[in-house]
C-alpha cells in the first residue's frame, strides 16, 4: 500500500525564518500552520507561507530528505527554494 508524504519548507511574511517539516497531508498541515492550531516554532515565528515541497511515496525517503534539508545551512536552503520557487510564492492555494 502506498501513501503520500511531503517534505516542505515554510517561511514568514518577510522570508526571514525557515521551517522544514514532514507530513502525510500537506493541505491539512499547512492549514494548521496558517491558523496556528498547533503551538510551537511556526506559530511563534509566524511561519505560514509554503514556499517549497517535495512528494514521496515511501516514508523512509521522506524522513531521510527532511533530515538532510534540516542539516543544511540557510544559504543552501534558500538556493533550493529559489530553484523551485524564485518568487517565493505561497503555494498553499494551488494545493486546494
Amino acid at each position: 500500500m502506498h501513501h503520500n508524504y511531503y517534505v516542505y519548507i515554510l517561511t514568514n511574511k518577510y522570508n526571514k525564518v525557515l521551517y522544514t517539516g514532514l507530513t502525510n497531508d500537506l493541505v491539512r498541515r499547512v492549514y494548521e500552520h496558517k491558523n496556528k492550531i498547533i503551538k510551537g516554532f511556526t506559530s511563534k515565528y509566524n511561519c505560514e507561507k509554503l514556499v517549497y515541497y517535495e512528494f514521496f511515496t515511501q516514508v523512509e525517503f521522506a524522513i531521510k530528505r527532511e533530515k538532510q534539508i534540516k542539516g543544511w545551512k540557510r544559504v543552501r536552503k534558500i538556493a533550493l527554494i529559489e530553484s523551485f520557487n524564485p518568487n517565493w510564492t505561497d503555494f498553499y492555494d494551488t494545493l486546494l
